[in-house]
């Protein structure tokens, strides 16, 4: 074959770029548009053709695991034989791991797919070579962790001595105002979207309004979000609720990284696509550090809100067994000593009802020198003729 032949050949090869870049500063800085043009120099380099829509890039996804949206498509369309060639920055930018390094060039070698990494010299597939990528997966590992817990303790420390740049962005009711050379980071009071939660807690604490009939009154008033958008939904009024810093003492670490992936949400799953967050868990109030801001409402209005929020919790139909009517279930030693039971799924014939949450309601004595509490929750299942059935909609006799 002659020398024109092999060119034709070469250039006729078609090819897949994949950029990644995770931290902050990286995203600001806008690395993962320099990696791509360093990358599209090499195709040009190696005379390798790249199709805009072979160009992958995970902006903002960190590499400790596989679940990225573009690397899952850069995957599929390997799969299908889209393409022959794979250009990376280095091996940390496909993964971190050396163990997800390794299975994916050998998912890619397998297709008949090579991988060129654009700081990494030619490799000739002998032993020392993929000695010496273990050695750079296992370092670019090791720098990852060392990175991580650097900035944990960082962020800790800063904590701890009252730092708000430690938290991530400010509450409804406050701005966030950056630090400078003459003063650290603070929270300001937002006089617009302060009034706002002031509203809340008193809807809530003093007119005894539920979460819904909250978010629907401020929706119809045409109150924008943090977002802009004039719907508020019962998650956004419940974590305004639960939020400490409204009596001037933020909380920073209410959560816990647990590293494994995030459960992805339904539309994501829907688009067939993989949640790059890392799943986190609740830590307790007990192990929060706690850093002055500004106050907008009293501690005995937000700690009222508290009981309330626990006792509705408490009484809600939900954390509550479901009778069935078809069972005859609803006799007075049932519903005095409900039972806790994992839900069912509903058979033809059979219905249920929440006759154990009412009893527990009209059980529990309200407040001295307050108005009733109710369980705003249970409206729904219940009736002045008794109680209805969740799934019929029928009074129970």
């Amino acid at each position: 074959m002659s020398g024109s032949d092999r060119l034709t050949n070469d250039q006729s090869r078609v090819a897949a770029i994949y950029a990644r870049v995770s931290p902050e500063r990286q995203r600001q800085e806008q690395t993962i548009a320099s990696q791509t043009a360093a990358l599209r120099e090499l195709a040009e380099q190696r005379g390798l053709v790249v199709p805009d829509e072979f160009v992958f890039e995970d902006d903002g996804f960190s590499g400790a695991n596989l679940q990225r949206p573009a690397l899952e498509q850069l995957r599929d369309r390997a799969f299908d034989g889209c393409f022959e060639v794979v250009l990376c920055h280095a091996p940390d930018r496909l993964a971190r791991r050396y163990a997800y390094q390794a299975l994916l060039l050998e998912e890619l070698a397998r297709g008949g797919i090579e991988v060129v990494f654009a700081k990494e010299p030619e490799r000739s597939g002998c032993p020392e070579d993929e000695l010496l990528r273990q050695f750079q997966g296992m370092i670019a590992e090791y720098e990852r962790a060392q990175i991580a817990e650097r900035c944990r303790r960082g962020k800790l420390h800063r904590a701890r001595a009252g730092a708000v740049s430690v938290l991530s962005n400010a509450p409804y009711g406050y701005r966030y105002v950056k630090r400078t050379e003459h003063a650290d980071a603070f929270y300001e009071i937002d006089e617009r979207e302060a009034p706002i939660v002031r509203e809340i807690f008193d809807r809530y604490v003093e007119r005894r309004e539920s979460i819904v009939q909250i978010g629907r009154a401020l929706s119809e008033q045409g109150v924008p979000t943090r977002t802009g958008t004039p719907h508020w939904g019962s998650s956004t009024i419940w974590a305004i609720l639960r939020n400490p810093a409204y009596i001037g003492q933020a909380a920073y670490g209410r959560r816990r990284m647990t590293g494994e992936p995030a459960k992805p949400m339904r539309l994501t799953r829907q688009r067939g696509r993989h949640s790059g967050r890392s799943a986190y868990e609740h830590v307790g109030p007990e192990h929060w550090l706690r850093i002055p801001v500004p106050a907008l409402i009293s501690e005995e209005q937000h700690a009222l809100a508290e009981e309330l929020l626990e006792r509705n919790s408490r009484l809600s139909p939900r954390t509550h067994a479901r009778h069935h009517c078809c069972k005859g279930s609803s006799s007075a030693a049932s519903v005095a000593t409900p039972t806790i039971a994992a839900p069912r799924a509903a058979r033809p014939g059979t219905c249920t009802t929440t006759t154990a949450a009412r009893a527990l309601i009209a059980s529990d004595a309200p407040r001295a020198g307050s108005a009733p509490l109710t369980l705003f929750a249970s409206t729904r299942s219940m009736s002045r003729s008794g109680p209805r059935c969740s799934r019929c909609w029928r009074t129970r006799s």
